[in-house]
């Protein structure tokens, strides 16, 4: 066990976020804190606030980067317990009683003034202690630095992804042999979802929070390396195998998801390139799943980065010589990008020395990954992936440049999606590892925030995009083979594609709540099945009539339907959040985005010239939403505000001093 710790989590050195940095908050005589908690920015506990006498810091009050710890849970702490001692009481103490720290333990329970700044000490040898959470991984300030990191380049990434599809549009424009490399482009968005961002992150990483608390309650050997060391070797041999299998079934695969596209050998041709990233994404995505649990970001996070610049060079490179093949060979290459800028990480991370060096030849220690769960978190990687499958197959039956059209909207219109998830993908190890500390309400209270938060995020992004769409098409594609025409019919599928991104984001917060506790659960691919056949009813009887349209109207309203009822199967068969507070607190920003378009759209139809309708169309929605989502008391606008109040003061302090 390492020694005591007083240090609150920061940026390391190699610019990763991790515990280590140290606080500057000045402590009062009488002040009990725990170590690993450190108030995030702009609450009333900031760096710089004294804590007055007999008050408590609790690294389990998580609220969302940026907010304050809400006023109805009284701060608390705990100190390590050795294995076998009784566990912490959640009831307050009998009056007159002086409870140790860590007694008072639910909300509006009120601990004693102690005497004595109290920290995290080195339990007796050969004992380690009961808390299982990673030192410094839950406190506000770590989650805040480490959203910041992870949606950093996530953007960066999301910005090369632009670029990627500019240099597409550019180079090959939206015709057949865009169409031809999109079909193979399935692979990689198939094996991105199932075994990078969903599938795979949701049955790994309950299962290395698992093993690392099982390590911090001293198991026999190291379950970390037990775990690592029993699942390896096989998925990868697994997903060398996938890889192979669609390489080889290639003509078979391009028939089957695009059976009237005009040329398929090409796309057979770029379909065997890009499935050799099941194997790399399936590395990728491990490494990702594990570093995330240990509480580290930064290698995970700029993964896209890599793999983006990857395809752009390979098109820029080889397109001249080798056409659009040249982005399906980038494509195999930023794949081994995306192992090859975590692995050093990783490799760190299993030789830590504060971990145990044995590993029981048996895996002692260690629970295998449940074959079950993999099942079900692949399968509804795989279903709500179809979804691209039904466009792709409705959309081939249609004039060439349909499938491009859906790819450019989705792309661009999918972008406040992303951003809204960068928390969840921060929080999602939280989630996991208060579940499996048996904390159900710090896990009901994260969930929650993170849908509030991620809402606002996703309705801020989808008003912008209903009411700037030509500007941003314009400004991003229409160049070189992309027309004007090319730039009306991808703005009017952004629009509609937009309507669905409320779904899109409560689908993906939800279902990392179904599957925290690293048990199967059939519920999840049910809902997405239902979703699925609304999708395919709806585009199956509006594709002729409103064409590529139809196809995005088919897919919002197939999304909400399984947002929908992934909601409302919470409390039963998930952690169990409050189903009508969270309902009415959605409907706020979402009154909020409605107007907010609605003013938006007009504003940006004021200049003529592209660039100024964006900038006045977007401040325009920015400022609406903004100011009217804090009028109605939605919880993401108001923490934006106070986010900006403080992060001006700071500036201002650092300016004038």
């Amino acid at each position: 066990m390492p020694a005591a710790r007083t240090a609150a989590p920061g940026i390391a050195p190699s610019g990763d976020v991790s515990p280590g940095a140290a606080t500057d908050a000045p402590l009062t005589s009488g002040s009990a804190v725990n170590s690993d908690a450190v108030p995030e920015p702009g609450s009333a506990l900031e760096p710089g606030a004294p804590l007055t006498s007999g008050s408590t810091v609790d690294s389990d009050t998580v609220p969302e980067p940026g907010g304050d710890l809400e006023s109805s849970a009284t701060p608390r702490f705990r100190t390590a317990r050795d294995p076998g001692t009784a566990p912490e009481s959640d009831s307050a103490p009998a009056t007159g009683t002086a409870p140790g720290s860590g007694t008072a333990r639910g909300p509006g329970a009120t601990p004693v003034p102690s005497t004595t700044p109290t920290t995290n000490t080195t339990p007796a040898t050969g004992t380690t202690p009961a808390s299982t959470a990673t030192p410094g991984t839950t406190t506000p300030r770590f989650l805040a630095r480490a959203a910041l990191v992870t949606a950093s380049l996530s953007v960066a990434g999301a910005l090369l992804g632009l670029v990627r599809d500019q240099t597409l549009a550019q180079l090959f424009g939206a015709g057949r042999d865009t169409d031809a490399f999109l079909v193979a482009w399935t692979v990689p968005e198939f094996a991105a979802t199932l075994l990078i961002e969903e599938g795979l992150a949701f049955a790994l990483i309950p299962a290395f929070s698992a093993a690392l608390a099982r390590r911090a309650q001293g198991a026999p050997g190291d379950p970390v390396r037990a775990l690592v060391a029993g699942s390896l070797p096989r998925l990868s041999l697994a997903f060398a195998a996938v890889g192979a299998l669609c390489a080889a079934a290639a003509p078979q695969l391009v028939g089957v998801l695009a059976p009237g596209l005009p040329d398929p050998a090409l796309a057979v041709d770029c379909t065997r390139l890009t499935a050799t990233c099941v194997l790399s994404f399936g590395l990728a995505g491990y490494c990702s799943a594990a570093l995330r649990a240990h509480g580290r970001y930064l290698a995970p996070a700029a993964i896209y980065v890599v793999y983006n610049i990857g395809i752009v060079v390979a098109m820029f490179a080889l397109g001249g010589r080798w056409g659009v093949r040249s982005a399906a060979f980038g494509v195999a290459a930023g794949g081994c990008l995306m192992v090859l800028v975590q692995l050093p990480d990783l490799v760190r991370r299993l030789r830590d020395p504060r971990a145990p060096r044995t590993v029981s030849g048996n895996g002692a220690g260690s629970r295998p990954v449940d074959v079950a769960l993999m099942a079900t978190v692949l399968l509804f990687g795989l279903c709500r992936q179809s979804q691209v499958l039904i466009e792709r197959f409705f959309a081939s039956q249609l004039p060439a440049g349909a499938i491009s059209h859906l790819n450019y909207a989705q792309k661009v219109a999918q972008i406040p999606m992303m951003l809204s998830m960068m928390l969840c993908t921060v929080t999602f190890p939280v989630v996991a590892r208060a579940i499996a500390d048996g904390d159900t309400e710090r896990a009901r209270t994260r969930v929650e925030r993170d849908l509030a938060v991620a809402a606002c995020l996703v309705l801020l992004g989808a008003a912008a995009v209903v009411a700037c769409a030509p500007q941003m098409v314009h400004l991003l594609f229409q160049r070189g083979a992309f027309t004007a025409a090319d730039t009306a019919a991808t703005a009017d599928v952004m629009r509609v594609y937009a309507l669905g991104l409320l779904g899109q984001t409560l689908t993906g917060v939800l279902v990392r709540s179904y599957f925290s506790a690293g048990r199967p659960t059939w519920y999840p691919l049910a809902a997405m099945a239902a979703g699925i056949t609304v999708t395919s009813g709806i585009g199956a009887g509006t594709i002729g009539r409103w064409g590529v349209t139809g196809i995005a109207a088919a897919n919002a309203a197939g999304i909400t339907v399984t947002s929908v009822l992934l909601l409302a199967g919470m409390a039963s068969r998930s952690v169990p959040v409050r189903v009508r507070g969270v309902l009415r607190e959605l409907s706020r920003p979402l009154a909020a985005a409605a107007v907010a378009a609605l003013a938006g759209a007009f504003a940006a139809g004021l200049p003529a010239v592209p660039l100024a309708g964006l900038l006045a169309g977007g401040t325009t929605v920015t400022v609406v939403f903004v100011l009217l989502g804090h009028a109605l008391g939605a919880q993401g606008c108001t923490t934006a505000v106070r986010f900006v109040r403080t992060l001006a003061g700071r500036l201002a302090h650092a300016v004038l001093r």
